[in-house]
């Protein structure tokens, strides 16, 4: 094989000169990726400029430039009928509930929403979902107000608790967050076992119900808040209803909330009447005593007299002066009449003692006096035709008499004062229990009736 001829000097490799070609197209392509992907940036860029809170800003300001807040919307399909509001709640607390002013405070976030076709936008494809407002003087606003309110006031801190939303359809929604005081009118004949029916009124004060009408949003137009407690009540139940009312004036449309509470009876059963029952029982201790221990007896019955009156008055103070009697009356006032009895028992105990010394006394001068007027029985009985008949009656009398077992029971106690002690500790304590029977049993059977 013969040798490859040497290359002249000076002269090029022939490979080297493609591999400089491959360099400069390498370089070439990586410039117009670099241009290219700098431009796909500044296209991607360009389109996220696009600023549409700036578009809202100028969807408001078309919007609103015609607008009219003076003039109601129209109704349903745009039909000249009354402008239809829907109208839903959320009770977030209620914070008391006040019998002697027949009154609750309730904190709610309240919503209207009605359908005002002037207040049509365009979303552009979507990306503006809906409009917001905090001025409500900017758009018609339904004239609603509560009808049972005594006081209200709304909630600013930080910021007005208020938004106005207009969605691209025209569809409005008004929230806002108030806390009101209520009238509550109460019937207070069963208090302490009674519910109560508080209701929440809302009507239009001067639109009637061919301009406007107030319907409840379809759903659950009222919610709760889960975690709800109250001192005294228990909320059993709410409904909702329409309440329309027709004055000289027209026909306007109104809403209503009926809130059912429930009173907790635990809290009176340890209040008032295991104490009322303990004072009573209390006052039975003066039976056991004996009739010569009056300064304890007396003080004893004055001082469960005065603590159940003292109680009686307490529990008034927290009532309103109803003209009917309540159930609370009928057991307090029972309560007081057996204190006072069992102190009156003491006034007749003393009195019969007294009765029993005299008569005793007596019986010791009769029996003195008839020792020295008649002779010795024994002289008597030599006279047979005289003595035999009288003591043949007694025997036949003797006979004839049955023995009675509460006669013979009673005759174990000599003294009248002593008897009525014996009699009184089982009388007050029967008859108690019978009115016991008689009151829960009339007034848990009343309450199970109205729940019907």
């Amino acid at each position: 094989m013969a040798p490859t001829p040497p290359t002249p000097h000076g002269a090029h490799s022939p490979s080297r000169v493609p591999t400089t070609a491959v360099r400069w197209i390498v370089v070439l392509l990586l410039f117009l990726s670099v241009l290219h992907f700098s431009s796909g940036n500044q296209s991607k860029s360009g389109v996220a400029k696009v600023n549409f809170r700036e578009k809202e800003k100028q969807v408001l300001d078309q919007i609103l430039g015609r607008y009219d807040a003076r003039i109601r919307p129209s109704g349903e399909n745009g039909t000249d009928g009354p402008a239809i509001v829907r109208v839903n709640l959320f009770v977030r607390s209620i914070a008391t509930i006040s019998d002697i002013k027949m009154e609750y405070s309730v904190q709610l976030t309240f919503r209207e929403q009605w359908l005002d076709e002037r207040l049509k936008f365009n979303d552009f494809g979507g990306k503006i979902k809906y409009l917001t407002l905090t001025d409500a003087a900017r758009v018609w606003m339904p004239d609603l107000f509560f009808s049972n309110e005594k006081e209200g006031h709304f909630h600013n801190i930080i910021m007005p608790n208020v938004y106005i939303r207009i969605f691209p359809y025209g569809s409005v929604l008004y929230s806002i967050r108030i806390s009101l005081t209520l009238s509550c009118p109460m019937n207070l004949k069963l208090y302490p076992l009674d519910r109560q029916v508080c209701s929440l009124r809302m009507a239009s004060y001067g639109w009637t119900t061919n301009d406007l009408v107030f319907l409840w949003k379809d759903g659950d137009p009222v919610q709760v808040v889960k975690n709800l407690h109250l001192p005294r009540f228990t909320l059993e139940k709410f409904l909702t209803d329409y309440c329309n009312s027709k004055t000289n004036t027209g026909e306007y449309s109104c809403l209503k909330v009926d809130l059912l509470f429930k009173r907790e009876f635990s809290y009176y059963l340890i209040q008032i009447y295991i104490p009322c029952c303990m004072l009573v029982i209390v006052s039975w201790v003066s039976f056991w005593l004996d009739q010569s221990a009056v300064p304890a007896r007396v003080s004893l019955g004055v001082t469960t007299l005065l603590t159940m009156a003292t109680q009686t008055s307490g529990i008034n103070a927290s009532l309103p002066p109803v003209s009917y009697t309540k159930a609370i009356d009928v057991w307090t006032g029972v309560c007081l009449t057996f204190v006072f009895g069992a102190l009156l028992e003491f006034a007749l105990v003393n009195y019969a003692s007294r009765s029993d010394m005299h008569r005793e006394n007596m019986k010791k001068q009769r029996a003195a006096c008839e020792a020295l007027d008649h002779p010795d029985p024994s002289d008597l009985m030599e006279d047979g035709n005289t003595t035999f008949p009288m003591v043949r009656q007694c025997e036949i009398h003797m006979q004839q008499s049955r023995p009675n077992c509460c006669k013979t029971w009673l005759s174990k106690f000599p003294t009248r004062s002593k008897r009525i002690d014996v009699i009184s500790r089982i009388t007050f304590p029967l008859v108690f229990a019978l009115f016991n029977l008689i009151y829960w049993s009339t007034y848990l059977f009343r309450e199970e009736t109205e729940d019907s």
